[in-house]
């Protein structure tokens, strides 16, 4: 691998796992947010917002990285 194309591959590694750990974090903050006992519903709302972002989030994230990883295959081996 050429310096150029490791350092693609490195910051899309880098990237991705910090995307990861953002969704987790997400995911456990609007469980946490829902089944909360305070009893005001903006907050419960709140949370189940966080959940349904964190989903979509999730999808994209496996989305993208799936064709990048494609596309990076592919260009490394022609």
């Amino acid at each position: 691998m050429s310096g150029v194309e490791s350092f693609v591959q490195q910051l899309t590694t880098q990237v991705t796992e910090i995307a990861w750990s953002v969704f987790i974090l997400a995911w456990a903050i609007g469980w946490a947010l829902r089944g909360s006992p305070i009893p005001i519903f903006k907050i419960k709302r709140a949370g189940q917002d966080f959940i349904e972002d964190a989903i979509m989030a999730a999808f994209w994230l496996a989305l993208g990285t799936t064709v990048f990883t494609l596309i990076s295959y592919f260009a490394g081996q022609f």
